[in-house]
């Protein structure tokens, strides 16, 4: 961990030091649609695309967390209310079904559509039929946010799904590799700890902002 620490400055360093592998010719001329899969992700997609018209989008997403314990992911639920689960977790503490389920539907009602009312004005989703997809985030620390999504878009028959995101562990990427065309990356990294020690500078990303950036992109 310690020989990646601070290897990225911050997002904008993170995007035009993954513009330079990848394929950008390709990310226009076939209108690469972008896809956050977090709110650091949306800016690190606002600066991927930087002077292009490629459509910039974010899906919102949401943890689940386990029966008393905060930090203990063991699920997570998409806008369009695709699950992805941890079984292992789920297993090992005996979690009942029925208790993850209906808090997928509490944190799509309460968290997710108040962020589609907030932050795109009530407008859902759009479909990514036919379309060529680019997720991104600014890491990876479980996989789950990108397999949430992977599972939410590719019910909807895309083209062809590609992955960016700087940093992100080993074998996360092993598994990520076998559900998408490619993946464009910086590091990926054996002892993986958390996402903001590889970055000298991760800002939180504030809602003004994130506004901001959808209404530049869908005017």
């Amino acid at each position: 961990m310690q020989r990646y620490k601070h290897a990225l400055q911050n997002r904008e360093d993170a995007a035009k030091k993954l513009i330079d592998i990848m394929p950008m010719h390709k990310l226009k001329e076939e209108n690469w649609y972008i896809v956050a899969v977090s709110k650091g992700g949306l800016e690190l997609g606002k600066y991927l695309k930087e002077n292009l018209k490629n459509p910039l989008e974010i899906l919102f997403l949401e943890a689940i967390y386990a029966p008393h314990n905060a930090e203990c992911e063991i699920a997570r639920v998409s806008e369009t209310e695709e699950i992805v689960l941890n079984e292992k977790l789920i297993d090992s503490f005996e979690i009942q079904y029925d208790y993850i389920y209906g808090e997928a539907h509490r944190k799509h009602e309460e968290d997710i559509l108040s962020h589609i009312y907030q932050y795109r004005k009530g407008r859902p989703f759009p479909s990514m039929e036919d379309k060529v997809v680019l997720l991104v985030d600014e890491g990876s620390e479980t996989g789950t946010k990108f397999m949430t999504a992977l599972k939410t878009v590719l019910t909807q028959k895309p083209k062809a799904v590609y992955i960016a995101v700087p940093v992100l562990p080993r074998d996360v990427l092993e598994v990520l590799e076998t559900f998408v065309d490619d993946i464009f990356f910086l590091y990926e990294i054996d002892d993986y700890v958390e996402t903001s020690l590889y970055y000298k500078n991760l800002t939180e990303i504030e809602d003004d902002a994130i506004e901001k950036i959808l209404e530049e992109n869908n005017r």
